[in-house]
């Protein structure tokens, strides 16, 4: 995503980010992997920078403390605190609407 860095974080997403995205996105865990659909299906088509931003921090963890975040067992804080900013709030939000 290194076109990502010069572009507006407003601005959406472009196809090919998109679709590098998703791909990273696919996760281990099954439940994970459903979440995950139901928001590409809901948002791709909104997909800001800042929030790919977002969600590609989020894939840094792994497919527990994912899952844990996604059903709200865990904060953001208790899993990692270094990905408690703006950006992964927001996608987090949006990733528990499509629950």
């Amino acid at each position: 995503m290194e076109s990502c860095a010069v572009m507006n974080t407003g601005e959406l997403i472009d196809e090919r980010a998109l679709s590098k995205l998703k791909w990273r996105c696919r996760r281990g865990l099954l439940e994970n992997d459903i979440f995950i659909e139901r928001f590409f299906r809901r948002f791709e088509s909104s997909l800001t920078v800042k929030q790919s931003q977002g969600l590609s921090a989020l894939m840094t963890l792994s497919d527990h403390d994912l899952l844990d975040l996604h059903l709200a067992r865990k904060t953001i804080a208790q899993v990692d605190a270094d990905l408690d900013r703006d950006d992964v709030r927001e996608v987090l939000g949006m990733l528990r609407e499509t629950l």
